[in-house]
C-alpha cells in the first residue's frame, strides 16, 4: 500500500467513525479522592451530545487497562439525546495506600446498525487512603 493510499484509508476511517467516536463524553476527566475507608467513590457524568439515544456502559480499569472489580451504579443504561446522568463508582483500595484507575464511558452499538464501532472515553482518577 502506498503512502497516499494509507492516508486515504486513514481519512476514510476517521470520516466513517467520526459520529461514533464523539457519541459520548464524560466529566470530570481527572480527579483525586481522599478516603478514610477501604474504598473511594467517584461520581462521573456521562453525556450524549447528539439527538439520538445511545447505549452506554461504564467500566473501570487499572493504569494498564486491566479490569478492576468496582461497584458501578448504574453500570449500563440508555442515554437520551442531549442528556447526561450521574453514575457512582466505588473502587476498593485492595490493601494499597493509593490506587490509580481509569473510569471509562463506552458506547455500545445497536444490533443491526450500519456502524458497529464501540467508542470509549476514559478519565484518570487517583484514590488516596488516609488513616
Amino acid at each position: 500500500m502506498t503512502l497516499q493510499q494509507r492516508f486515504l484509508a486513514a481519512g476514510l476511517a476517521v470520516s466513517i467513525s467520526g459520529t461514533a467516536a464523539f457519541a459520548q463524553s464524560m466529566s470530570p476527566m481527572r480527579g483525586e479522592v481522599a478516603s478514610f475507608t477501604d474504598a473511594f467513590a467517584v461520581r462521573v457524568f456521562p453525556a450524549n451530545p447528539y439527538e439520538h439515544r445511545i447505549k452506554v456502559e461504564i467500566r473501570v480499569y487499572d493504569q494498564d487497562f486491566r479490569p478492576v472489580q468496582a461497584r458501578v451504579a448504574p453500570s449500563d443504561f440508555m442515554l437520551g439525546g442531549q442528556a447526561s446522568r450521574p453514575v457512582l463508582v466505588v473502587v476498593p483500595f485492595d490493601g494499597a495506600a493509593t490506587r490509580k484507575v481509569r473510569i471509562c464511558t463506552e458506547s455500545v452499538p445497536f444490533p443491526g446498525e450500519q456502524t458497529q464501532i464501540k467508542a470509549q472515553i476514559c478519565g484518570k482518577f487517583l484514590g488516596q487512603h488516609k488513616s
